[in-house]
């Protein structure tokens, strides 16, 4: 049994409630306050630090993965809260591939407060998985009280410089039912590039994605996913909801949408 295996066979998470200790290979996670822009929006990042060698996942972190899940729910003066996600890497080990993260994490948190003017007490609850020769899902609750001007931080600044580039209309895909979901296969009109990948996402419902198969077709990109529910079952797939990301060295671009080909 691989170690990414046994971190989905691990039924209770290590539980950190506002600060250290914190789990095996969880070093330190807590929210930076960021800066306030023009607006009036906030601009604060959840960080999370791990023991070298150790990995975290991204939002969709492969189909042995453990995907994050972040609960703001008891923040007060939020409107609106958008977490922003960085280019992720790529791991293979032993036949399998997860997408993630290893050593440090900065999650930009783009915040749209109900009143500007007033301090934002920013609660979040996150759960993840981390991984090393073991893995280890790990549940942490953080506090902060976002106020004032702040200052530009710049390991903010650099997360946010490595969010995938927004290239619209470079895909074109078909859906097809399959017994257990649906399968996509996609054309994407990208030069080759070493270490190429699609990462397959719906936006608004998240659900187990394969490993993608990947082809190359002169200057096309060809790969296919299948998407399998709960309830292993085709259903009503909008192309329109498909988010593509293609991830290389060096580089990441990420497609909004994938029309009929």
């Amino acid at each position: 049994m691989t170690a990414l295996v046994l971190c989905q066979s691990l039924a209770a998470p290590v539980v950190a409630e506002e600060g250290p200790p914190f789990a095996p290979g969880l070093l330190a996670a807590e929210i930076l306050p960021g800066w306030q822009e023009p607006d009036g929006g906030r601009i604060a990042a959840l960080r999370i630090v791990l023991a070298p060698g150790w990995k975290t996942y991204w939002r969709v972190p492969g189909d042995v993965g453990v995907p994050p899940q972040f609960d703001f729910a008891a923040s007060s003066n939020v409107a609106a809260l958008q977490v922003i996600w960085p280019a992720p890497e790529v791991f293979e080990a032993e036949e399998t591939r997860t997408v993630g993260y290893h050593d440090r994490l900065v999650l930009p948190l783009q915040i749209v407060p109900r009143d500007p003017a007033a301090p934002v007490p920013l609660s979040a609850r996150l759960d993840f998985g981390i991984c090393d020769e073991v893995c280890v899902p790990v549940s942490v609750a953080l506090t902060r009280d976002l106020s004032g001007p702040g200052a530009e931080d710049p390991e903010i600044a650099a997360a946010l410089a490595a969010v995938p580039r927004p290239v619209p209309g470079l895909a074109r895909c078909t859906v097809t039912p399959i017994r257990d979901g649906m399968r996509v296969a996609a054309r994407i009109a990208l030069p080759q590039a070493a270490g190429e990948t699609a990462l397959f996402e719906l936006r608004s419902r998240p659900m187990w994605v394969s490993e993608p198969e990947i082809d190359r077709q002169g200057a096309a990109l060809l790969a296919s996913v299948d998407f399998v529910p709960e309830d292993a079952r085709p259903f009503d797939l909008d192309p329109a909801d498909l988010r593509i990301t293609v991830v290389s060295h060096g580089d990441a671009v990420e497609i909004d949408g994938c029309p009929p080909l």
